[in-house]
């Protein structure tokens, strides 16, 4: 990919943190190439020391690190109720993703090893965002939300509940595993996640309850389906802190949406 063209004034700042002295290096020089000014650190505590006197666009953090760890260097920018001081793309492995992000709130996250192309895009998508986000803060938005994250392992189904849901005029984002849910409500944000019951890979309702507890995640209404399930009554599923709103005796696109509607 051929490098971005910026004035120093205009270059976004990244700070790079990683005990990986090779990728720190790579990385640092593939981000420079792009455009990016970039300042390293090679573990969580040279990362704090470096924002006493730098202010990132961006902090790029591994998880895995001796001393405090990424674990231990996002609590330290962490606010009292879990919100980030700085945007943060984190280094992880996506299987441990629940684990790594349930208590902290974050930009997004990316396999390691990463594909450069792959975090490139990420990282021109959380910055992007951020200095939008900075120029709105006074704006109040025209448009609603209208992006609805649906879970559904059956591809039948799946395209039966989307082709309904864009007809109705939302905009659908799908995952066919139940952790891929998790990974895709923290990246895209969206207004209500549709979520079927018995789900390969992690249940609708565990994944609920991990979505309660993820600061980014925790106010996103969730809608859970089963069409198998007629006996169950709603009260097993929706109470306080479970985070389901609605539980849906069908799969049928058209009760999915009035319950979404019922929720929004």
């Amino acid at each position: 990919m051929k490098g971005l063209i910026m004035t120093e004034q205009e270059k976004s700042k990244i700070l790079l943190i990683d005990d990986d002295a090779s990728l720190l290096v790579t990385l640092r020089d593939f981000l420079s190439f792009e455009g990016y000014e970039v300042v390293t650190a090679d573990s969580g505590e040279k990362g704090l020391e470096r924002l006493e006197n730098y202010e990132p666009d961006l902090i790029i953090v591994d998880m895995s690190m001796p001393g405090m760890g990424g674990i231990g260097f996002l609590k330290a920018i962490s606010g009292p109720s879990g919100e980030m001081k700085h945007s943060v793309l984190v280094l992880t492995a996506r299987a441990n993703m629940a684990e790594f992000f349930a208590n902290v709130d974050v930009d997004g996250f990316i396999a390691k090893p990463c594909n450069p192309e792959d975090l490139l895009m990420e990282v021109a998508r959380i910055i992007f965002l951020k200095k939008g986000s900075d120029n709105k803060k006074s704006s109040i938005s025209a448009e609603p939300n209208k992006n609805i994250l649906v879970g559904e392992d059956d591809s039948e189904v799946l395209k039966s509940i989307t082709e309904l849901f864009i007809r109705a005029g939302y905009d659908v984002e799908s995952v066919v595993k139940g952790p891929e849910t998790l990974e895709k409500a923290i990246l895209c944000k969206p207004a209500a996640i549709v979520i079927k019951r018995i789900f390969t890979g992690m249940n609708g309702d565990v994944i609920a309850s991990l979505l309660k507890e993820m600061p980014n995640t925790k106010e996103i209404p969730v809608v859970l389906y089963d069409n198998e399930d007629q006996a169950t009554p709603e009260s097993k599923y929706v109470y306080k802190g479970s985070g389901i709103r609605k539980f849906v005796h069908s799969h049928y696109g058209s009760d999915l949406i009035a319950a979404v509607k019922s929720v929004l």
